[in-house]
């Protein structure tokens, strides 16, 4: 059984026991993940694998990782599928984002039930996919800290000292009601206190910040990272 046949199993098997819409939710998070796992999953392939990979892919075949391997494979790439190709890679609606954490545990416990997986995969599948329970609200906190960019002031950024403009992948480190403090001794960042409440310690934001008279100001703004 390869990855492919077993994500058509899955997609059949749950076909009839939930709503339509719920259906297409589930049929855009597996698509997704096919994408992710012929992408990247390559990445964890042993040497040999990874010949045989390469071999394949070079022939033509760009679905080749669901094409040779076996659905073992799927629990170990759900970190990467929604840590980061979820959040870096796919401009997904807020609904698929909230599918995306149910549907993986969902299959994750499919793949034990049938056999596919260990009860060891299947577990790291499921800590993964809990783990991802946050996308939403950390796509909603990239969104109102793009918005607040627009609030920066006027300046020239050729008479900013390097130690007074940060573009980084910022870990928050500590949060206050209308502040935001990262790691590195950087703080506050005045941001609502609608995106103080959605923001959790821990969680990784790239940011550009610019410190104007000692107050600091975010001009642009990447991704959320929520795992």
């Amino acid at each position: 059984m390869t990855i492919e046949t077993v994500l058509d199993a899955f997609i059949e098997d749950q076909r009839g026991r939930i709503s339509a819409r719920t259906m297409r939710n589930y049929e855009d998070v597996i698509n997704l993940l096919r994408h992710s796992l012929d992408g990247y999953a390559y990445q964890l392939l042993d040497e040999a694998d990874t010949k045989r990979f390469q071999e394949t892919l070079n022939a033509g075949d760009y679905q080749a990782f669901c094409h040779l391997f076996g659905p073992e494979r799927i629990p170990e790439h759900f970190g990467e599928f929604l840590g980061y190709f979820m959040v870096k890679k796919v401009l997904a609606s807020q609904d698929v984002l909230r599918s995306a954490a149910t549907v993986t545990k969902k299959l994750a416990t499919w793949l034990y039930e049938q056999g596919y997986v260990s009860e060891e995969e299947r577990d790291l599948g499921l800590d993964q996919a809990t783990a991802a329970r946050d996308l939403p609200r950390a796509e909603r906190l990239s969104e109102l800290l793009y918005r607040q960019c627009s609030k920066a002031p006027v300046f020239n950024l050729n008479d900013i000292d390097s130690e007074d403009l940060i573009e980084d992948l910022l870990t928050i480190e500590r949060i206050e009601p209308g502040a935001l403090y990262f790691t590195g001794g950087i703080g506050p960042l005045a941001v609502s206190e609608q995106a103080s409440a959605l923001a959790k310690v821990g969680w990784d934001v790239y940011l550009t910040l610019v410190r104007v008279a000692g107050t600091w100001w975010v001009i642009e703004v990447g991704n959320v990272y929520a795992m």
